[in-house]
Protein backbone atom coordinates (compact mmCIF):
# COMPACT_ATOMS: atom_id res chain seq x y z
CA UNK A 1 0.00 0.00 0.00
CA UNK A 2 0.94 3.37 -0.61
CA UNK A 3 1.91 5.68 2.47
CA UNK A 4 -0.97 8.44 3.20
CA UNK A 5 0.14 11.92 1.99
CA UNK A 6 0.55 14.14 5.32
CA UNK A 7 -1.44 16.79 4.55
CA UNK A 8 0.17 19.01 7.78
CA UNK A 9 2.88 20.86 6.94
CA UNK A 10 6.23 20.53 8.87
CA UNK A 11 7.57 23.34 11.10
CA UNK A 12 10.59 24.34 8.02
CA UNK A 13 7.69 24.44 5.28
CA UNK A 14 5.40 26.60 7.45
CA UNK A 15 8.34 28.71 8.03
CA UNK A 16 9.16 29.30 4.00
CA UNK A 17 5.80 29.77 3.06
CA UNK A 18 5.78 32.35 5.93
CA UNK A 19 8.89 34.04 4.73
CA UNK A 20 8.46 37.32 2.60
CA UNK A 21 10.01 36.35 -1.21
CA UNK A 22 11.17 40.05 -1.34
CA UNK A 23 14.54 41.67 0.26
CA UNK A 24 11.69 44.18 1.12
CA UNK A 25 9.61 42.12 2.96
CA UNK A 26 12.74 40.43 4.80
CA UNK A 27 13.81 43.49 5.87
CA UNK A 28 10.57 44.64 6.43
CA UNK A 29 9.80 41.71 8.95
CA UNK A 30 13.17 41.81 10.42
CA UNK A 31 12.99 45.63 11.56
CA UNK A 32 9.13 44.63 12.41
CA UNK A 33 10.10 41.74 14.80
CA UNK A 34 13.07 43.20 16.27
CA UNK A 35 10.80 46.21 17.27
CA UNK A 36 8.49 44.07 18.34
CA UNK A 37 10.44 42.26 20.95
CA UNK A 38 12.04 45.62 22.22
CA UNK A 39 8.17 46.70 22.79
CA UNK A 40 7.24 43.71 24.74
CA UNK A 41 10.11 44.32 27.52
CA UNK A 42 9.60 47.93 27.43
CA UNK A 43 6.04 47.41 27.77
CA UNK A 44 6.44 44.71 30.53
CA UNK A 45 8.88 46.60 32.39
CA UNK A 46 6.91 49.86 32.03
CA UNK A 47 3.85 48.16 33.09
CA UNK A 48 5.55 46.55 36.27
CA UNK A 49 7.20 49.75 37.20
CA UNK A 50 3.66 51.56 37.11
CA UNK A 51 1.79 48.82 39.08
CA UNK A 52 4.84 49.27 41.58
CA UNK A 53 4.06 52.95 41.64
CA UNK A 54 0.97 52.87 41.99
CA UNK A 55 1.18 50.24 45.36
CA UNK A 56 3.53 52.76 46.63
CA UNK A 57 1.08 55.43 46.54
CA UNK A 58 -1.96 53.44 47.91
CA UNK A 59 0.68 52.38 50.65
CA UNK A 60 1.57 55.87 51.04
CA UNK A 61 -2.22 57.12 51.36
CA UNK A 62 -3.17 54.42 54.10
CA UNK A 63 -0.29 54.98 55.89
CA UNK A 64 -1.09 58.54 56.40
CA UNK A 65 -4.38 57.34 57.63
CA UNK A 66 -3.12 55.34 59.79
CA UNK A 67 -1.00 58.43 60.87
CA UNK A 68 -4.17 60.45 61.42
CA UNK A 69 -6.07 57.76 62.98
CA UNK A 70 -3.52 57.28 65.83
CA UNK A 71 -3.65 60.98 66.74
CA UNK A 72 -6.92 60.13 68.19
CA UNK A 73 -5.96 56.95 70.45
CA UNK A 74 -4.91 57.14 74.03
CA UNK A 75 -2.12 54.84 75.06
CA UNK A 76 -0.44 57.20 78.24
CA UNK A 77 -3.25 54.70 80.83
CA UNK A 78 -3.23 51.25 81.56
CA UNK A 79 -5.73 50.55 78.99
CA UNK A 80 -5.91 51.84 75.06
CA UNK A 81 -8.51 54.92 75.04
CA UNK A 82 -9.99 55.80 71.53
CA UNK A 83 -10.26 59.68 72.04
CA UNK A 84 -13.54 61.08 70.34
CA UNK A 85 -13.49 63.89 67.86
CA UNK A 86 -15.81 66.04 65.21
CA UNK A 87 -14.17 64.31 62.76
CA UNK A 88 -14.51 60.78 63.63
CA UNK A 89 -17.24 59.95 60.72
CA UNK A 90 -13.81 60.62 58.24
CA UNK A 91 -11.12 58.90 59.76
CA UNK A 92 -13.77 55.76 60.64
CA UNK A 93 -14.07 54.71 56.88
CA UNK A 94 -12.18 51.06 56.23
CA UNK A 95 -10.47 51.66 59.66
CA UNK A 96 -9.89 48.90 62.44
CA UNK A 97 -8.64 49.83 65.86
CA UNK A 98 -6.96 46.97 67.81
CA UNK A 99 -6.12 46.78 71.82
CA UNK A 100 -3.35 43.79 71.34
CA UNK A 101 -5.34 41.19 69.76
CA UNK A 102 -9.00 42.66 70.92
CA UNK A 103 -10.54 44.64 68.22
CA UNK A 104 -11.75 48.71 69.63
CA UNK A 105 -13.73 49.41 66.29
CA UNK A 106 -14.34 48.16 63.47
CA UNK A 107 -16.39 49.78 60.38
CA UNK A 108 -19.97 49.18 59.62
CA UNK A 109 -20.68 46.50 57.33
CA UNK A 110 -17.04 44.66 57.37
CA UNK A 111 -17.24 41.58 55.65
CA UNK A 112 -15.99 38.42 57.40
CA UNK A 113 -12.46 37.95 55.12
CA UNK A 114 -11.32 41.37 55.51
CA UNK A 115 -11.90 40.76 59.43
CA UNK A 116 -9.95 37.66 59.48
CA UNK A 117 -7.30 39.35 57.65
CA UNK A 118 -7.19 42.55 60.15
CA UNK A 119 -7.28 40.03 62.90
CA UNK A 120 -3.68 38.44 61.44
CA UNK A 121 -2.03 41.79 61.06
CA UNK A 122 -3.21 42.61 64.47
CA UNK A 123 -1.84 39.84 66.10
CA UNK A 124 1.59 40.28 64.24
CA UNK A 125 1.78 43.39 66.27
CA UNK A 126 4.42 45.52 63.54
CA UNK A 127 3.86 47.50 60.41
CA UNK A 128 3.32 45.59 57.81
CA UNK A 129 0.83 45.42 54.13
CA UNK A 130 -1.18 42.95 52.47
CA UNK A 131 -3.08 42.74 49.21
CA UNK A 132 -6.35 41.18 49.54
CA UNK A 133 -7.32 39.32 45.47
CA UNK A 134 -11.00 39.06 45.31
CA UNK A 135 -13.48 40.68 42.70
CA UNK A 136 -12.78 44.01 44.64
CA UNK A 137 -9.19 44.18 45.83
CA UNK A 138 -8.13 46.01 49.06
CA UNK A 139 -4.53 47.14 50.44
CA UNK A 140 -4.15 46.59 54.04
CA UNK A 141 -1.54 48.45 56.37
CA UNK A 142 -1.20 47.54 59.88
CA UNK A 143 0.30 50.95 61.86
CA UNK A 144 1.19 49.98 65.18
CA UNK A 145 0.46 52.75 68.19
CA UNK A 146 2.35 52.79 71.63
CA UNK A 147 4.10 50.58 73.38
CA UNK A 148 4.20 48.23 76.57
CA UNK A 149 0.88 46.87 77.83
CA UNK A 150 -1.15 49.57 76.19
CA UNK A 151 -0.37 48.86 72.69
CA UNK A 152 -2.20 49.39 69.86
CA UNK A 153 -2.82 48.84 66.36
CA UNK A 154 -4.28 50.83 63.53
CA UNK A 155 -5.50 48.74 59.94
CA UNK A 156 -6.44 50.98 57.31
CA UNK A 157 -7.85 49.19 53.95
CA UNK A 158 -8.47 50.98 50.61
CA UNK A 159 -10.13 49.58 47.42
CA UNK A 160 -7.67 49.25 44.77
CA UNK A 161 -9.88 49.14 41.88
CA UNK A 162 -9.79 52.66 40.53
CA UNK A 163 -5.72 51.85 40.66
CA UNK A 164 -6.44 48.75 38.69
CA UNK A 165 -8.24 50.57 36.65
CA UNK A 166 -5.34 53.14 35.74
CA UNK A 167 -3.02 50.66 35.78
CA UNK A 168 -5.54 48.38 32.93
CA UNK A 169 -5.43 52.07 30.91
CA UNK A 170 -2.01 52.39 31.01
CA UNK A 171 -1.39 48.78 29.60
CA UNK A 172 -4.21 49.48 26.92
CA UNK A 173 -2.39 52.29 26.46
CA UNK A 174 1.00 51.00 26.08
CA UNK A 175 -0.67 48.35 23.54
CA UNK A 176 -1.80 50.71 21.33
CA UNK A 177 1.03 52.90 21.19
CA UNK A 178 3.09 49.75 20.55
CA UNK A 179 0.68 48.87 17.43
CA UNK A 180 1.03 52.34 16.37
CA UNK A 181 4.87 52.23 16.44
CA UNK A 182 5.29 48.24 14.55
CA UNK A 183 2.49 49.87 11.97
CA UNK A 184 4.86 52.85 11.81
CA UNK A 185 8.19 50.90 11.45
CA UNK A 186 6.73 48.43 9.48
CA UNK A 187 5.82 51.13 6.77
CA UNK A 188 8.88 53.73 7.32
CA UNK A 189 11.02 50.06 6.49
CA UNK A 190 9.54 49.06 3.43
CA UNK A 191 10.05 53.02 2.07
CA UNK A 192 13.02 53.06 3.27
CA UNK A 193 14.60 49.86 2.11
CA UNK A 194 12.54 50.31 -1.14
CA UNK A 195 13.95 54.26 -1.91
CA UNK A 196 17.57 52.04 -1.02
CA UNK A 197 16.92 49.38 -3.55
CA UNK A 198 15.34 51.53 -6.11
CA UNK A 199 19.17 52.06 -7.73
CA UNK A 200 19.75 48.29 -7.35
CA UNK A 201 16.46 47.70 -9.63
CA UNK A 202 17.46 50.85 -12.05
CA UNK A 203 21.50 49.20 -12.17
CA UNK A 204 19.83 45.48 -12.93
CA UNK A 205 17.49 47.05 -15.97
CA UNK A 206 20.02 49.20 -17.08
CA UNK A 207 22.60 45.75 -16.71
CA UNK A 208 20.41 43.55 -18.84
CA UNK A 209 19.75 46.22 -21.41
CA UNK A 210 23.66 47.01 -21.47
CA UNK A 211 24.36 43.42 -21.77
CA UNK A 212 21.32 42.78 -24.14
CA UNK A 213 23.13 45.85 -26.81
CA UNK A 214 26.85 44.92 -25.80
CA UNK A 215 26.85 48.54 -24.87
CA UNK A 216 30.01 50.05 -23.80
CA UNK A 217 27.75 52.46 -21.09
CA UNK A 218 29.10 50.97 -17.33
CA UNK A 219 28.29 51.81 -14.11
CA UNK A 220 31.83 53.27 -12.86
CA UNK A 221 31.24 57.02 -13.76
CA UNK A 222 27.86 56.99 -11.99
CA UNK A 223 28.46 58.16 -8.09
CA UNK A 224 26.70 55.60 -6.22
CA UNK A 225 27.32 54.92 -1.96
CA UNK A 226 29.65 52.47 -1.51
CA UNK A 227 27.73 49.39 -1.38
CA UNK A 228 26.54 50.26 -4.96
CA UNK A 229 29.64 51.05 -5.72
CA UNK A 230 31.24 47.66 -5.21
CA UNK A 231 28.02 46.54 -6.79
CA UNK A 232 28.42 48.30 -10.21
CA UNK A 233 31.89 46.96 -10.28
CA UNK A 234 31.58 43.73 -9.83
CA UNK A 235 28.48 44.26 -12.57
CA UNK A 236 30.99 46.15 -15.16
CA UNK A 237 32.77 43.00 -15.13
CA UNK A 238 30.28 40.87 -15.77
CA UNK A 239 29.46 43.38 -18.94
CA UNK A 240 32.94 43.44 -19.79
CA UNK A 241 32.99 40.13 -20.10
CA UNK A 242 29.37 39.37 -21.56
CA UNK A 243 30.60 41.85 -24.28
CA UNK A 244 34.19 39.81 -25.02
CA UNK A 245 31.61 37.02 -25.22
CA UNK A 246 29.61 38.41 -27.56
CA UNK A 247 32.50 40.16 -29.62
CA UNK A 248 34.31 36.84 -30.21
CA UNK A 249 30.63 35.19 -31.08
CA UNK A 250 30.31 38.38 -33.88
CA UNK A 251 34.06 38.02 -34.79
CA UNK A 252 33.88 33.45 -34.89
CA UNK A 253 30.60 33.92 -36.89
CA UNK A 254 31.96 36.51 -39.29
CA UNK A 255 35.16 34.79 -39.91
CA UNK A 256 33.25 31.37 -40.57
CA UNK A 257 30.85 32.74 -42.94
CA UNK A 258 33.93 34.50 -44.30
CA UNK A 259 36.14 31.56 -44.77
CA UNK A 260 33.29 28.92 -45.71
CA UNK A 261 32.08 31.14 -48.48
CA UNK A 262 34.60 29.82 -51.01
CA UNK A 263 34.34 26.09 -50.65
CA UNK A 264 30.75 26.60 -50.44
CA UNK A 265 30.43 28.44 -53.77
CA UNK A 266 32.64 25.95 -55.34
CA UNK A 267 30.33 23.15 -54.04
CA UNK A 268 27.49 25.49 -55.47
CA UNK A 269 29.06 26.15 -58.69
CA UNK A 270 29.87 22.59 -59.47
CA UNK A 271 26.42 21.25 -58.88
CA UNK A 272 25.00 23.97 -61.25
CA UNK A 273 27.26 23.09 -63.89
CA UNK A 274 26.57 18.86 -63.47
CA UNK A 275 22.76 19.94 -63.38
CA UNK A 276 23.20 22.04 -66.49
CA UNK A 277 23.66 19.21 -69.20
CA UNK A 278 24.14 15.38 -69.07
CA UNK A 279 27.69 14.86 -68.04
CA UNK A 280 29.90 11.39 -68.20
CA UNK A 281 30.99 9.28 -65.74
CA UNK A 282 34.72 10.79 -65.92
CA UNK A 283 32.90 14.40 -65.48
CA UNK A 284 30.73 12.97 -62.82
CA UNK A 285 33.11 11.69 -60.87
CA UNK A 286 34.99 14.83 -61.31
CA UNK A 287 32.30 16.48 -59.95
CA UNK A 288 32.35 14.75 -56.77
CA UNK A 289 35.92 14.90 -56.42
CA UNK A 290 35.57 18.48 -56.31
CA UNK A 291 32.59 18.64 -54.23
CA UNK A 292 34.47 16.30 -51.34
CA UNK A 293 37.60 18.25 -51.43
CA UNK A 294 35.11 21.36 -50.89
CA UNK A 295 33.32 19.78 -48.27
CA UNK A 296 36.84 18.60 -46.76
CA UNK A 297 38.36 21.97 -46.98
CA UNK A 298 34.88 23.14 -44.73
CA UNK A 299 35.21 20.40 -41.98
CA UNK A 300 38.65 21.82 -41.73
CA UNK A 301 37.98 25.73 -41.61
CA UNK A 302 35.48 24.46 -39.01
CA UNK A 303 37.73 22.49 -36.87
CA UNK A 304 40.80 25.30 -37.19
CA UNK A 305 38.65 28.04 -36.22
CA UNK A 306 36.90 26.14 -33.47
CA UNK A 307 40.34 24.93 -31.60
CA UNK A 308 41.86 28.29 -32.27
CA UNK A 309 38.32 30.12 -30.56
CA UNK A 310 38.41 27.43 -27.72
CA UNK A 311 39.57 29.66 -24.25
CA UNK A 312 42.48 31.11 -25.97
CA UNK A 313 44.12 28.28 -26.25
CA UNK A 314 47.54 28.27 -29.00
CA UNK A 315 47.13 26.30 -31.99
CA UNK A 316 47.18 22.62 -32.45
CA UNK A 317 50.49 21.57 -32.88
CA UNK A 318 51.75 19.96 -35.84
CA UNK A 319 54.43 20.31 -38.84
CA UNK A 320 54.18 20.88 -42.52
CA UNK A 321 56.00 20.86 -45.39
CA UNK A 322 54.89 24.33 -46.54
CA UNK A 323 55.81 24.62 -50.21
CA UNK A 324 53.52 21.45 -50.62
CA UNK A 325 50.65 23.37 -48.64
CA UNK A 326 50.85 26.12 -50.58
CA UNK A 327 51.04 24.73 -54.00
CA UNK A 328 48.15 22.78 -53.35
CA UNK A 329 46.59 25.74 -51.96
CA UNK A 330 47.53 27.53 -55.66
CA UNK A 331 45.93 25.25 -57.91
CA UNK A 332 42.62 25.24 -55.22
CA UNK A 333 42.08 28.95 -55.79
CA UNK A 334 41.02 28.79 -58.98
CA UNK A 335 42.25 31.74 -60.59
CA UNK A 336 41.33 33.77 -63.60
CA UNK A 337 42.86 32.92 -66.43
CA UNK A 338 45.12 35.76 -67.38
CA UNK A 339 46.92 35.60 -63.54
CA UNK A 340 49.38 33.56 -62.75
CA UNK A 341 50.16 31.76 -59.05
CA UNK A 342 53.99 31.00 -58.68
CA UNK A 343 54.91 29.03 -55.69
CA UNK A 344 58.65 29.29 -54.85
CA UNK A 345 61.68 29.16 -52.48
CA UNK A 346 62.86 26.49 -49.81
CA UNK A 347 61.55 23.55 -48.31
CA UNK A 348 61.74 24.03 -44.40
CA UNK A 349 59.52 22.70 -42.48
CA UNK A 350 57.42 24.52 -40.01
CA UNK A 351 56.03 23.95 -36.66
CA UNK A 352 52.47 24.27 -37.25
CA UNK A 353 49.59 22.06 -38.97
CA UNK A 354 48.92 22.20 -42.41
CA UNK A 355 45.28 23.19 -42.18
CA UNK A 356 46.69 26.12 -40.00
CA UNK A 357 48.91 27.21 -42.42
CA UNK A 358 46.31 26.55 -45.44
CA UNK A 359 43.82 29.15 -42.95
CA UNK A 360 46.40 31.74 -42.84
CA UNK A 361 47.77 32.07 -46.29
CA UNK A 362 44.24 31.41 -47.37
CA UNK A 363 43.04 35.50 -47.10
CA UNK A 364 46.09 36.76 -48.37
CA UNK A 365 45.78 34.64 -51.80
CA UNK A 366 42.57 35.63 -52.05
CA UNK A 367 43.12 38.86 -51.38
CA UNK A 368 46.16 38.78 -53.87
CA UNK A 369 44.44 37.31 -56.40
CA UNK A 370 41.29 39.60 -56.28
CA UNK A 371 43.84 42.86 -56.76
CA UNK A 372 46.71 41.47 -59.18
CA UNK A 373 46.91 42.28 -62.85
CA UNK A 374 49.03 39.63 -64.35
CA UNK A 375 50.77 37.89 -61.31
CA UNK A 376 50.76 36.34 -57.62
CA UNK A 377 54.31 34.96 -56.06
CA UNK A 378 54.19 33.17 -52.70
CA UNK A 379 58.03 32.56 -51.34
CA UNK A 380 59.40 30.42 -48.72
CA UNK A 381 62.35 31.41 -47.45
CA UNK A 382 64.25 30.68 -44.20
CA UNK A 383 65.10 33.52 -41.30
CA UNK A 384 65.93 34.08 -38.27
CA UNK A 385 62.80 33.76 -37.07
CA UNK A 386 62.07 30.47 -38.23
CA UNK A 387 60.34 30.21 -41.63
CA UNK A 388 59.00 33.58 -43.57
CA UNK A 389 56.30 33.33 -46.50
CA UNK A 390 56.04 36.73 -48.48
CA UNK A 391 52.88 36.71 -50.22
CA UNK A 392 52.90 39.46 -53.22
CA UNK A 393 50.73 40.93 -56.16
CA UNK A 394 51.77 43.26 -59.00
CA UNK A 395 48.43 45.05 -57.72
CA UNK A 396 47.68 48.56 -57.05
CA UNK A 397 48.81 47.93 -53.16
CA UNK A 398 47.14 49.34 -50.46
CA UNK A 399 46.70 53.03 -50.01
CA UNK A 400 48.84 54.45 -47.75
CA UNK A 401 46.57 56.04 -45.05
CA UNK A 402 44.89 52.49 -44.75
CA UNK A 403 48.03 50.56 -44.09
CA UNK A 404 47.89 51.58 -40.19
CA UNK A 405 43.77 49.72 -40.27
CA UNK A 406 44.61 46.91 -42.37
CA UNK A 407 44.39 44.52 -39.55
CA UNK A 408 41.33 46.00 -37.75
CA UNK A 409 38.42 43.59 -38.19
CA UNK A 410 35.73 45.11 -40.94
CA UNK A 411 37.76 47.97 -42.02
CA UNK A 412 38.00 47.98 -46.06
CA UNK A 413 40.24 50.58 -48.19
CA UNK A 414 37.49 50.87 -50.57
CA UNK A 415 33.87 49.50 -49.84
CA UNK A 416 33.06 50.54 -54.02
CA UNK A 417 35.87 48.94 -55.18
CA UNK A 418 33.73 46.06 -57.24
CA UNK A 419 34.73 43.25 -54.92
CA UNK A 420 32.92 41.25 -51.93
CA UNK A 421 34.47 40.86 -48.80
CA UNK A 422 34.08 41.72 -45.15
CA UNK A 423 37.54 42.59 -44.27
CA UNK A 424 38.06 39.75 -41.87
CA UNK A 425 40.33 37.81 -43.89
CA UNK A 426 43.95 40.11 -42.96
CA UNK A 427 42.71 40.16 -38.95
CA UNK A 428 41.54 36.60 -39.18
CA UNK A 429 45.15 35.72 -40.58
CA UNK A 430 47.43 37.44 -38.13
CA UNK A 431 45.13 36.23 -34.97
CA UNK A 432 45.75 32.72 -36.47
CA UNK A 433 49.63 33.25 -37.15
CA UNK A 434 50.09 34.54 -33.52
CA UNK A 435 48.13 31.82 -32.00
CA UNK A 436 50.95 29.79 -33.44
CA UNK A 437 53.80 31.55 -32.20
CA UNK A 438 54.10 33.67 -35.51
CA UNK A 439 53.39 36.95 -36.75
CA UNK A 440 51.94 38.44 -40.27
CA UNK A 441 53.06 42.01 -41.00
CA UNK A 442 52.49 44.25 -44.27
CA UNK A 443 55.86 44.97 -46.22
CA UNK A 444 55.20 48.80 -46.46
CA UNK A 445 58.50 49.23 -48.25
CA UNK A 446 57.19 46.77 -51.59
CA UNK A 447 56.08 49.32 -53.95
CA UNK A 448 55.24 47.36 -57.20
CA UNK A 449 51.89 46.11 -55.43
CA UNK A 450 51.64 44.93 -52.52
CA UNK A 451 53.34 42.55 -50.09
CA UNK A 452 52.74 40.40 -46.70
CA UNK A 453 55.02 38.67 -44.70
CA UNK A 454 54.22 35.75 -42.84
CA UNK A 455 56.66 34.68 -39.75
CA UNK A 456 56.10 30.93 -38.61
CA UNK A 457 58.57 29.00 -35.95
CA UNK A 458 60.42 25.95 -37.70
CA UNK A 459 59.25 22.44 -36.98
Amino acid sequence: MRPAHNPIPSARELLRFLTPRTLRGRLSLVAVTTAALLMAVLTVAFNAVAQQRLQHQADDELRTRAAAVATTIDTTGTSVRVVESSHDSLLDTNVWIYAGSRLLEAPPGTTSPLTHITDRLAAHGDRRCVTVPSHKPFRLCAHPVGGGLSQATVITALDLSPYRNSADTLLLGSLALDAVMLAATYTLTRLAVGRALRPVGAMTDQAAQWSAVASAERFGSTAHPAELTRLGTSLDSLLDRIRTLLRHEQQLTGELSHELRTPLSRIIAELDWWQSRPRTADQTRASHQVITEAAVSMRTICDTLLDDAREGTTATPGTAEPLTVLRRLAQLSDPPAHLAITVDGSGSTIGASPALLERIVSPLLANACRYARTRVTIHVQEASEGVRIDVADDGPGVPPPFVPHLFEPGRRADTADGHTGAGLGLPLARRLARSADGDLRFDSRHSAGARFVVSLPAG
